[in-house]
């Protein structure tokens, strides 16, 4: 504002309206009608005078001609309409984009200008806060938390797809699209996949069962537990809740689970035929994204548990808090894994066949390997030695690091 000789309120104008670019917006405000908007005093109204007094456009009504103001385009309207106005507008979370009245007038009312025709506190408060968040949100280099009620604003001067973690709330989101962080997927894509993931309403009814019949017995049972590694409590069959094929075997197959089995005849079918196939890849990936979200849920109930456990033992002298740490580092490593493994579904969706999707598909049953014996091991932490446990951290750990180092385009 120094720079350009204008007012700050004018400055944030001009800034907010260039997305905070300093050198396009001064620029613009030498080269365009700026200088004559900013700095130009009132023209001569003309409206009908009665005596000492005018009648506003609006109200009609007529009063003095210092309770009338205008903006620098000259168009008068009574200090009343005025408040009026901004007041029907902050309650629609309107405060930048607040404008002059006058018909296809488009100047912006800076904030010194709306500001002293506000009296009421709350209106203004409201006004200076939805400014501010218009002022954020148009800041390519600031991004508010998206956590519940959390007001903190990070920055960063390279805006890319990276991971930004609030110490405030606890979560962790993409600091380019604002979303939750989903490495390897890129921000344009997770976006397709939400957007269909959200339209695709049929998908519900399909997904919601939290039950499933063993394979062997046909008993019910209920998955209450974030690993998919099942054991059925009539006969006691270990089997994938994914695709209840057989545990012993499954850990050299975990390949053929994850991956989506093309069909390479598909093209030469009918339009319905290949509208059918098109569905059933999609809930092949969309079951899997889902059941590890569910799955993240439950460990989140599993983590408390061993929190509660580790309290007791505390409690009753078994050892101390930091004799047990490596329990709540275990949990919160599988949940760091389990997130990463849950958005490799919508990059594998997309990606197109070929011998780098077949070497991704490979990394992501890796690692869901690992994460499901993690898993495995956590849940039954009475009875796993501490060094098996650690060394099943690592090895989940470096799969996970391995397979974003190899597919994440930043």
């Amino acid at each position: 504002s120094n720079n350009l000789r204008i007012t700050p309120s004018l400055a944030k104008v001009l800034l907010h309206t260039h997305e905070w670019a300093v050198l396009p917006s001064a620029i613009a405000y030498k080269n365009s009608d700026w200088m004559q908007y900013l700095n130009s005093n009132p023209r001569q109204s003309k409206l009908e005078c009665l005596g000492q007094r005018l009648r506003c456009p609006v109200c009609f009504v007529p009063a003095l001609p210092e309770k009338f103001s205008s903006l620098s385009c000259g168009h008068l309207f009574c200090n009343e309409c005025w408040s009026t106005h901004f007041e029907v507008q902050i309650t629609q979370g309107v405060s930048t984009g607040i404008s002059c009245m006058a018909q296809d007038c488009g100047l912006l009312a800076p904030e010194d200008f709306v500001l002293s025709l506000l009296t009421k506190m709350p209106l203004r408060e409201k006004y200076q806060e939805f400014a501010f968040r218009d002022y954020v949100k148009s800041h390519p280099e600031l991004r508010f938390c998206p956590g519940p009620n959390c007001k903190f604003v990070f920055r960063s001067k390279e805006p890319k797809a990276k991971r930004t973690a609030c110490e405030h709330c606890m979560i962790s989101f993409c600091f380019k699209c604002g979303t939750d962080y989903h490495a390897p997927t890129d921000c344009a894509t997770i976006k397709k996949w939400l957007t269909k993931c959200a339209d695709d309403s049929e998908t519900a009814n399909y997904i919601s069962a939290h039950t499933k019949d063993c394979p062997r017995c046909h008993i019910c049972i209920e998955k209450n537990g974030g690993c998919n590694h099942m054991q059925c409590y009539n006969c006691k069959h270990d089997f994938c809740w994914m695709c209840l094929g057989d545990w012993k075997s499954h850990g050299s197959e975990y390949y053929e689970c994850s991956r989506y089995k093309e069909n390479p005849n598909i093209v030469n079918e009918s339009v319905h035929a290949q509208a059918r196939e098109a569905l059933k890849k999609y809930l092949h990936y969309y079951e899997r994204w889902e059941n590890h979200s569910k799955s993240l849920k439950l460990e989140a109930e599993t983590l408390e548990k061993i929190k509660s456990r580790i309290n007791a033992k505390v409690m009753n002298s078994s050892g101390t808090w930091i004799d047990w740490q490596y329990l709540v580092d275990a949990a919160a490593l599988l949940a760091k894994c389990r997130y990463t493994l849950q958005y490799t579904y919508p990059y594998a969706y997309y990606l197109e066949a070929g011998p780098r999707k077949e070497l991704f598909e490979y990394q992501q049953a890796q690692l869901e390997a690992e994460i499901e014996n993690l898993s495995w091991k956590i849940e039954r932490a009475e009875t796993t030695d501490r060094g098996d446990l650690e060394n099943q951290i690592d090895i989940a750990e470096k799969r996970r690091t391995t397979l974003l180092k190899d597919f994440l385009d930043v």
